[in-house]
């Protein structure tokens, strides 16, 4: 009986660990696609009424509804609807009158570039603010940053939403208002990737992209805050945390300062947590703006999905769903996939 190489086994495991991670999330990604569709099954709303509307015929009700193919099992539709949906055919979205796919791509865009200026500069300040209360803990500098981000876990974000656009753009008169662009601007560049900073940039008119950066200042800041409020909270529990153990005591013995230990052992020994923090922070923006979209009439997912809601859109919603489900479940692996390349201790 032939033994195994030790060569051998160290190629099988990261391999058995990839098949694992895919096999993973495959299941993921179907456990996904059965909540969603069943919550669209389970809708009150009557997607063929709001096809046909109240006064159709009952010939013509039956007709679209098998059209739809909703007279058949539940089995059945769901087959039919993951076929469709590995053809990408998510449906026609009632509201719009659109194929749900074509607006998802236009809105999602939108929502993208918002979250992702938010997350640099909310996790670039969270994870400063975090290592300098770690090192300055219980000092005034660490209860005013304390309070500061207790304000952002605190305050609801629709509200300070409101205050910002009341203070800074009616008032003050120091930003751009809802939107992504002033009308003078909204027809004259060509959306051609569907980032703004990134089509008005393309379209060469310097007045355009310095009215971008204006309607992106308030949103972004506002979202920033909010992922900066968790980020320094727990990078400064994980590092008090990590400045507990033996190999900081030893280190301190060899005459090194809190500052040299912070930035050259505590940072990466917590770079898996701060990873996790940072991924779960940009989903939760993903997914969480909806309000701050709606308050300042951001063409993002999340205001898609709020006209979807009130015009009960089954079809725009599920595929709204769907979209930001696969983003978390995405970004999550990735992320641990991550964590698993960078933390040797992990591997």
């Amino acid at each position: 009986m032939s033994e195994v190489s030790p060569s051998s086994q160290r190629l099988r495991r990261p391999l058995l660990a990839l098949l694992q991670g895919i096999f993973t999330l495959v299941l993921t990604l179907i456990g996904l696609l059965l909540i969603t569709f069943a919550l669209s099954a389970l809708s009150p709303v009557d997607r063929v009424l709001q096809i046909v509307g109240d006064h159709a015929s009952q010939s013509t009700y039956d007709q679209v509804r098998h059209q739809l193919g909703l007279d058949q099992s539940l089995p059945v539709q769901f087959w039919h609807y993951l076929v469709n949906l590995a053809h990408g055919d998510l449906g026609i979205a009632s509201s719009t009158g659109q194929p749900v796919l074509h607006d998802l791509l236009s809105a999602f865009p939108a929502t993208l570039e918002l979250a992702t200026l938010a997350l640099i500069i909310g996790s670039v300040l969270g994870v400063l603010f975090g290592v300098l209360c770690a090192r300055f803990a219980g000092s005034p500098w660490d209860l005013a940053v304390r309070t500061f981000t207790l304000l952002g876990n605190s305050v609801p974000i629709f509200w300070l939403g409101l205050l910002m656009l009341a203070l800074f753009y009616a008032r003050l008169q120091w930003s751009a208002g809802p939107g992504r662009l002033d009308d003078i601007y909204q027809y004259s560049v060509e959306a051609k990737t569907g980032f703004v900073l990134i089509d008005t940039w393309l379209s060469g008119d310097k007045g355009a992209l310095l009215n971008a950066v204006n309607h992106l200042i308030l949103p972004v800041l506002l979202l920033a805050y909010y992922s900066l409020a968790s980020i320094t909270r727990l990078t400064r529990t994980a590092c008090l945390s990590e400045m507990n153990k033996e190999y900081i005591t030893l280190a301190r013995a060899k005459g090194a300062g809190d500052m040299t230990i912070l930035l050259r052992h505590v940072l990466p020994n917590i770079r898996g947590t701060l990873f996790t923090v940072i991924a779960l922070a940009y989903t939760s923006m993903l997914e969480g703006a909806v309000l701050t979209e709606t308050v300042f009439s951001w063409p993002g997912i999340g205001r898609y999905l709020t006209t979807a809601l009130f015009a009960g859109d089954t079809t725009a919603i599920m595929g709204g769903t769907l979209l930001i489900g696969v983003s978390f479940v995405l970004i999550n692996n990735l992320t641990d996939i991550l964590v698993r390349a960078t933390d040797p201790r992990i591997r």
